[in-house]
């Protein structure tokens, strides 16, 4: 009958959802093989380097293999870290994060330098790569692990943030209420080494390509004048 036709449908939707999303995706596929047999990830060399001199901001909106790559596109960003946050479980690791076994959010932590862009701006990239309005999720990816969260370390930036949700409102950009949490910031645990530069290690992981870059690439083309010089 026509309630089960939905039923299937439904849970058809739902597979193929889950088929590429942010948990499943790092799943199947922690390496890349390409068909002619040699590897597709991408081997990216870092150097240590000292950034005790920058200034932190915290954010959570979603798979944060996108949500680093968005940040590490701005002008004035000298680097994003990928790691859960918004939580009381000490130590999280991605399995327990990602099957929503933690009260954490895949979240970014991003070093910045404030005479170059200001947490202002760093708030105005987070609303606008991302969809304020969906509740417990981003994407394909839906659960409280996903939620958004703008965290703060003072008061300062507290109003900044709430000031500038008050602004979106007032201009009614979204049709639907921002459900953005605004918290205070306690800790941040970083993810595991292989989700660090995921975006740009693995291109052709099925997320990576269908979700990350497509988001990524949505955020630059509106914010053109907030991007680094040759960003990928």
């Amino acid at each position: 009958n026509i309630f089960m036709k939905l039923i299937k449908l439904n849970s058809l939707l739902f597979l193929c959802l889950f088929s590429i999303s942010c948990q499943s995706s790092t799943k199947k596929q922690t390496s890349t093989v390409a068909t002619d047999g040699t590897s597709s990830k991408v081997e990216l060399k870092k150097t240590p380097q000292d950034l005790s001199k920058y200034e932190t901001a915290y954010f959570a909106s979603g798979c944060f293999w996108c949500v680093e790559a968005v940040f590490e596109s701005v002008k004035g960003v000298k680097e994003a870290v990928s790691g859960y946050s918004g939580g009381i479980e000490k130590n999280p690791t991605y399995q327990q994060v990602g099957a929503g076994n933690t009260s954490h959010a895949e979240a970014v932590m991003v070093y910045y330098d404030p005479k170059i862009v200001s947490f202002e701006t760093l708030v105005r990239v987070f609303f606008g790569s991302q969809d304020p309005t969906q509740y417990n999720g981003q994407g394909p990816d839906i659960g409280a692990q996903y939620r958004s969260i703008a965290f703060y370390k003072n008061d300062e930036e507290k109003e900044i943030i709430e000031r500038y949700i008050k602004q979106l409102e007032d201009k009614e950009i979204y049709s639907k209420p921002i459900v953005t949490q605004v918290a205070p910031f306690d800790k941040f645990w970083k993810a595991e080494d292989y989700h660090q530069d995921y975006e740009k290690r693995n291109p052709s992981n099925p997320y990576v390509k269908n979700v990350s870059i497509p988001r990524l690439k949505r955020f630059q083309k509106k914010y053109p004048e907030l991007l680094k010089d040759n960003v990928h």
